[in-house]
């Protein structure tokens, strides 16, 4: 049976004055199938042919967080899924941001995620 999911794709401002943006990865949150995770993807040569200048260790360092804080690493334990989801989905204005949430139908929210990954990252 398939279930409502809801998902934000996560993307790079390298220069947050700019606004360009790289998709980076895939953050989906399914309640009925306690399900929450990021995938991500860092494309180095995409990444300096925007900006030269990004410290992609420190880039990559931040998102291996988030998939840490889906997975309820540090203070995150305290935190329910969905809560999670929303924190991490919620508008910021730094480096990593998420773009808006949208919704779909899926049996398999882990599928789910590796398709929108192919999609709509790599």
């Amino acid at each position: 049976m398939r279930q409502p999911f809801e998902y934000a794709l996560i993307r790079l401002v390298p220069r947050i004055e700019r606004g360009e943006q790289i998709n980076v990865g895939v953050l989906l949150y399914c309640q009925q199938r306690d399900f929450l995770a990021a995938r991500t993807h860092l494309d180095a040569d995409r990444v300096r042919a925007l900006a030269p200048d990004v410290d992609l260790p420190a880039v990559a360092a931040v998102l291996d967080s988030w998939d840490r804080t889906c997975s309820g690493d540090g203070p995150a334990t305290r935190m329910r899924l969905g809560e999670r989801f929303h924190w991490l989905a919620a508008p910021r204005s730094t480096m990593i941001q998420t773009g808006p949430v949208h919704t779909g139908l899926t049996v398999d929210p882990a599928a789910e995620l590796d398709r929108l990954m192919a999609t709509l990252v790599r």
